[in-house]
């Protein structure tokens, strides 16, 4: 049973740093492309950042480019998302997304509020 669990989400103050999460059983990251998305108030669900197999290239979207950045660890089965100088506009409910053959599995998100 495939299971993705994010953790680390939380309030953070415009300009701060935040790193989420996602803690993945029943699967091996080395055969699947892992993603994270996001949807904010009011918005559909987008992707933010994706990093692919074999080889590991990273993926960004426009709005996210040289702020936040994925990574995963083999060992650990997770994937993470460093978030840098974090605007206002990046408060939403981020998910984490597994991705082989066409099917996708989603974690159950957690919230990201940028306010002062």
């Amino acid at each position: 049973q495939v299971q993705l669990m994010e953790s680390g989400g939380g309030l953070v103050q415009p300009g701060g740093s935040l790193r989420v999460s996602c803690a993945a059983s029943g699967l091996a990251l080395s055969n699947y492309v892992m993603s994270w998305y996001r949807q904010g108030p009011g918005k559909e669900r987008e992707l933010v950042a994706s990093i692919t197999i074999p080889g590991g290239r990273t993926n960004y979207a426009e709005s996210v480019k040289d702020r936040f950045t994925i990574s995963r660890d083999f060992a650990g089965n997770t994937v993470s998302l460093q978030m840098n100088s974090l605007k206002p506009e990046d408060t939403a409910v981020y998910y984490c997304s597994a991705t082989r053959w066409g099917r996708n599995y989603w974690g159950q998100g957690t919230q990201v509020t940028v306010s002062s």
